[in-house]
């Protein structure tokens, strides 16, 4: 089907072929490389990733449960500066979703003050009512998160998305980062990259910074909760408890002894401090949420509402991140910090509005539709790219559930190249860096670019044929 036009942003090339300041070394260097052996490195790359395991489950898809995610090997550059003026923005924002999570579930003044609806809270599937006027250890709620970065100009970033549940791909980024080391050493030489392979220290720090007042504070017991190697992200879960040193366990390694929650070792059951959870909310504790959960740990609510574990992040927390909340994150921000946002949210109507879905039905062609509580580019609408069928298909979705959607516009995602067949070609991208809360915001310089592989495509997910870029913020 053919796309409407839109002319996005080349972050490698201003009009007339300039090359931006951030990548002329790179484009320098790329100028001299034969094809042959640029394309001998995306197969050693892919080698690479295949021998390491580096998978992602797409459940559903019975004739591949796993795949190789692709892994392109030019890097996305991002300038010192760019990144000091992002990493403001990402902290402040950041610092406004845990004081609107403590909020939420005490005083609820952003309700009161007419700001947000309290029918978004109270009648929300991700607020969790057992973490009212409970404050977890160090009043910290969502300890790592993603936050989902857009482009469309020189000086244009949007927020797409807040990842503040369970954010996924930092280990991507830290394989991304391992291989181009490996395959273009010299290119490390010519151009200064700020680093990354912090990031399992730094995530091990922050964990043992939440340490619950029962606990070992100067040796904390920290574990990664994974709900086993059928999940989609298994491999991350392994590759971070390797890479922090800590101690990868299943619900069924786990149980409560004595007010705490405790793990089989070879030498009985030892008390956990931190547990760094992969596990959904609903299937946490059978005892508080879904009975039928083998994955959780029986009365590990009870043992965290005592004090005597910490859990990251804290349940509860995916009120934060539901994209009907989103649509009031330039009024949150405000709100707790005094400040206007830094970082812009994309424009967005709350289909639940009757102005709102009326404009959206008869703009329905121009717009991304999503499910408020959707993720993984799974049932949106991307109305430029969609058939008259599918829009008169969406558009009865709509008007039978309107609260379940927002729409925003169709923007111009910046493009960044990739290696292709015929040489190097612009591909639309996103941005997710990775960021870090407890006695301080930390935010590892870069995160994971997501690029769209397909010609024309504006959707980066992997599960939707997305790939992965290196990101090298420059050391300027």
């Amino acid at each position: 089907m053919e796309k409407r036009s839109m002319k996005p942003f080349d972050e490698m090339l201003q009009s007339g072929d300039m090359v931006r300041a951030p990548y002329a070394r790179l484009k320098q260097w790329l100028d001299t490389q034969n094809p042959a052996s640029l394309a001998q490195k995306a197969h050693d790359a892919e080698g690479v990733f295949r021998k390491t395991g580096i998978t992602f489950a797409v459940y559903g898809d019975a004739e591949a449960a796993e795949r190789l995610i692709p892994f392109d090997i030019v890097p996305r550059i991002i300038s010192g500066a760019e990144w000091s003026r992002l990493s403001l923005g990402i902290e402040q924002r950041v610092m406004a979703l845990n004081a609107f999570l403590d909020d939420i579930y005490h005083r609820q003044e952003i309700v009161r003050a007419g700001i947000v609806p309290k029918h978004l809270i109270a009648h929300n599937e991700a607020f969790i009512p057992e973490m009212i006027d409970f404050r977890p250890p160090g009043n910290v709620y969502t300890h790592i998160i993603g936050v989902d970065i857009v482009r469309t100009g020189e000086n244009e970033f949007y927020v797409l998305e807040d990842n503040a549940r369970t954010p996924s791909g930092v280990s991507y980024m830290l394989e991304n980062r391992e291989t181009m080391m490996q395959l273009f050493p010299e290119l490390f030489q010519q151009v200064k990259v700020r680093p990354v392979e912090t990031y399992p220290q730094m995530l091990r720090q922050s964990l043992a910074a939440v340490c619950p007042p029962g606990g070992n504070a100067d040796n904390p017991t920290i574990a990664v909760l994974t709900p086993g190697i059928h999940n989609s992200a298994y491999y991350e879960h392994s590759f971070l408890a390797d890479q922090m040193g800590v101690h990868l366990v299943e619900g069924s390694d786990l149980q409560v002894i004595d007010g705490r929650v405790a793990m089989r070792t070879t030498e009985g059951f030892r008390p956990i401090d931190v547990l760094y959870r992969r596990v959904d909310d609903a299937f946490l504790d059978p005892l508080t949420f879904r009975p039928d959960s083998v994955l959780g740990v029986a009365g590990i609510m009870d043992v965290y509402r005592a004090g005597n574990i910490t859990i990251a992040n804290a349940p509860g927390t995916g009120i934060a991140d539901d994209k009907a909340i989103y649509s009031y994150m330039p009024e949150i921000v405000e709100f707790y910090t005094g400040r206007k946002a830094l970082l812009e949210n994309v424009p967005t109507w709350r289909c639940g509005e009757a102005d709102s879905l009326k404009y959206v039905l008869d703009h329905l062609d121009e717009l991304v539709v999503k499910e408020v509580h959707g993720s993984g580019g799974y049932g949106m609408l991307v109305g430029p790219c969609a058939s008259k069928a599918e829009l008169e298909a969406f558009a009865a979705k709509l008007r039978a559930r309107p609260a379940n959607y927002i729409a925003q516009p169709t923007l111009a995602l910046s493009t960044t190249p990739i290696l292709t067949e015929a040489g190097l070609a612009p591909r639309h991208v996103d941005l997710r860096p990775f960021v870090l809360v407890s006695d301080r915001i930390r935010i590892t310089p870069g995160g994971l670019t997501r690029v769209a592989l397909k010609e024309g495509s504006l959707v980066v997910n992997s599960s939707q044929g997305g790939g992965t870029k290196d990101t090298w913020v420059l050391a300027d």
